[in-house]
């Protein structure tokens, strides 16, 4: 019995042995699983270096009085932030961004998924229409920005001359606050609109051609196909294509400053189109409070992380 009891435990090892998948298999199997993160750990090496320490520092320095040069700055605390609350300057800016982030953002992205239905379609030189619309993004933003000043100006701008034609009086679009924001908001459409309608023609011609064909024999029409297969196929380029306009529309800089005819951070004669990043560099640059500046940085870094998870949860119910 002993006998018989041995040979049927030698006989299972054997099979254990004899299933057990050779080494090669496994290693091919462990390089499956940890290469991927080897791959992508550089970056993370690269962004704890040069993004995530500088971010952690600046929160750091936020809690100090820390004036450029200062050898032993003074601990405050959240002073800067109580301070930052009551300035009527930063409410100013903060309205200006937002105010500038919503003309410009909301109709970037509809006019992009358009242009890209449209780049998409049955096009003659379909290859010279679709790199045309990204000629805005490759030139120089200093010259657009320079190009759309002359456009926009008060006296001999041609927007101007547009408007007397059609009877609409001149508007001064550098000291009215709304009309220096829709010119700053023109120059963003202009750049970034072409760029974000490649991202979505990308992702319409990635959608099965299947689903169309189907729908065909469905009897839907083009207008039908577009809202019940395209845009909800669109939805992951869509949420990417938002959070990203979020983010570069709220932490807009070049654009205003630029437009300042003087080429300040002033953002004009009474910050009328002054924006926080603006303000933060006045503050660190220009007045030389790092402690106060640090303290705009952060604030503004936590307002982008809050429109940019509700752009984000918006467009997930939004789009189905």
């Amino acid at each position: 019995m002993t006998t018989l009891l041995t040979r049927e435990v030698r006989r299972e090892r054997a099979e254990q042995v004899r299933k057990r998948p050779p080494f090669r298999h496994r290693l091919s199997k462990l390089d499956s699983k940890v290469s991927p993160y080897l791959f992508v750990a550089p970056f993370f090496v690269l962004f704890g270096a040069i993004g995530l320490f500088p971010l952690l520092y600046t929160a750091y320095v936020s809690l100090f009085d820390w004036d450029l040069g200062a050898d032993d700055p003074a601990f405050v605390g959240l002073e800067n932030y109580r301070t930052l609350f009551a300035d009527g300057q930063f409410w100013n800016a903060l309205f200006n961004t937002f105010s500038i982030f919503l003309l410009s953002s909301v109709p970037q992205v509809i006019v992009a998924v358009v242009l890209a239905a449209l780049l998409a379609a049955n096009l003659r030189a379909r290859t010279m229409w679709r790199m045309g619309v990204l000629l805005p993004y490759v030139a120089s933003l200093v010259a657009l920005t320079i190009i759309f000043g002359n456009l926009f100006g008060p006296q001999f701008g041609l927007v101007n001359s547009v408007l007397s034609v059609v009877g609409i009086p001149p508007i001064d679009w550098q000291a009215d606050t709304f009309g220096s924001h829709v010119a700053i908001a023109s120059m963003v459409n202009w750049r970034w609109t072409g760029y974000n309608a490649l991202i979505v023609l990308a992702a319409m011609l990635a959608i099965p051609r299947d689903l169309y064909e189907a729908a065909v024999v469905d009897g839907a029409g083009p207008v039908r196909q577009f809202f019940s297969i395209t845009l909800p196929m669109l939805k992951p380029t869509l949420i990417f294509v938002i959070v990203t306009s979020t983010i570069g529309g709220l932490q807009i800089f070049t654009e205003p400053k630029l437009f300042d005819p003087a080429g300040g951070s002033g953002g004009g004669a009474v910050h009328q189109y002054q924006t926080v990043v603006l303000y933060l560099y006045q503050s660190a640059f220009q007045q030389f409070d790092l402690g106060y500046a640090a303290s705009i940085a952060w604030t503004l870094f936590l307002i982008v992380i809050a429109v940019a998870g509700l752009n984000f949860w918006l467009t997930r119910r939004a789009v189905r």
